[in-house]
């Protein structure tokens, strides 16, 4: 049964730091490739950054890129999210979700993704 936690979120001052992990269980970690995604309210769900199942490969939103780092421990069965210079913009609930199938085209792609876990949230404030 797949099961992702995601934590870290909290109210931070923009231009701050937070580090958002993602500890995954009940399967085979380095199969899956994996997304943190966000949600702000009256939004759609929009993907933030993902790497494949191996690591090699990442996608980052264009408005994170620079500013936010995605690794995976497979050692720990964690996607570790790092979110520097945060911007008002980024405020949204985050979530983390697992594929097994995903294709490289389509990995910033919320449809693409069966496994969800709860969110956290991120505030920035000004």
């Amino acid at each position: 049964d797949v099961q992702l936690q995601a934590s870290g979120g909290g109210l931070v001052q923009a231009g701050g730091s937070l580090r958002l992990s993602c500890a995954a269980s009940g399967f085979t970690f380095t199969d899956y490739a994996i997304g943190w995604f966000r949600q702000a309210p009256g939004k759609g769900r929009e993907g933030v950054a993902c790497i494949n199942k191996s690591g090699r490969s990442t996608y980052y939103r264009g408005s994170v890129r620079g500013r936010f780092t995605i690794s995976r421990e497979s050692a720990e069965n964690l996607v570790n999210l790092q979110m520097n210079n945060l911007r008002l913009e980024d405020t949204a609930l985050y979530s983390c979700a697992a594929s097994r199938t995903i294709i490289q085209s389509s990995i910033g792609m919320p449809s693409a993704y069966a496994n969800w876990g709860q969110g956290t949230q991120v505030t920035v404030s000004s």
